[in-house]
């Protein structure tokens, strides 16, 4: 099993940005009572690349298959499986809709009580590895937490973010984009649960 959720996110993310899609959508979210009440961890990774039928979802699940033509050299999709094994040991689902042509969606959600489910890790550090990823001209990521006390969220996009950077690929663009995202996740010190437009400013050299 993975060591934290965010290593799941991270690798179904990678098979999105290598899809060829134009647009990559990843939305977080952690509530206190779930669907079935218990509290939940819950993310969907959504693109508009090239899609799959249904024999091709079947393989891409099976982890015994092989992408001949991608990756010769490694097995197809074990993203999704090792998602798949992860939500149903601890007590949580997941699902996978695609169309040929037209992209893919994959969702998973876990319950934050059991035993079983791997913790979530840092999601600033997620989130700025996702944007790192070549391929996809625009990525949006959505995160809330809402716990009562401390709700969170915001949303931030790639445009947005080379805009101002400029681009996200030197070292010196990382380091910002880092603090950003960390001071994103510390709104809610601020007594702010949702996203501040002056942010960037205020965490110069924005």
């Amino acid at each position: 099993m993975h060591y934290c959720l965010g290593d799941l996110i991270i690798d179904i993310f990678q098979n999105a940005a290598e899809s060829g899609a134009a647009l990559v959508e990843l939305e977080v979210r952690e509530t206190a009572k779930g669907v079935n009440g218990a509290p939940e961890f819950r993310f969907s990774v959504k693109d508009n690349g090239k899609g799959m039928d249904g024999e091709e979802v079947k393989r891409a699940v099976n982890p015994f298959e092989n992408d001949g033509d991608k990756h010769p050299s490694r097995k197809l999709g074990l993203g999704l499986p090792f998602l798949i094994q992860a939500a149903d040991q601890s007590g949580g689902g997941w699902s996978i809709s695609s169309d040929k042509g037209k992209g893919t969606t994959v969702s998973a959600w876990f319950d934050r009580a059991n035993v079983d489910t791997p913790p979530p890790g840092e999601m600033p550090e997620v989130f700025r590895t996702v944007f790192s990823f070549p391929g996809p001209a625009e990525v949006c990521i959505r995160y809330s937490r809402e716990e009562g006390e401390g709700d969170l969220s915001y949303e931030v996009c790639k445009s947005e973010l080379e805009e101002i950077l400029g681009g996200l690929e030197d070292a010196e663009s990382q380091i910002l984009l880092d603090q950003y995202l960390r001071s994103l996740h510390k709104l809610e010190e601020r007594g702010n649960g949702k996203n501040d437009p002056g942010i960037f400013e205020k965490t110069q050299g924005f």
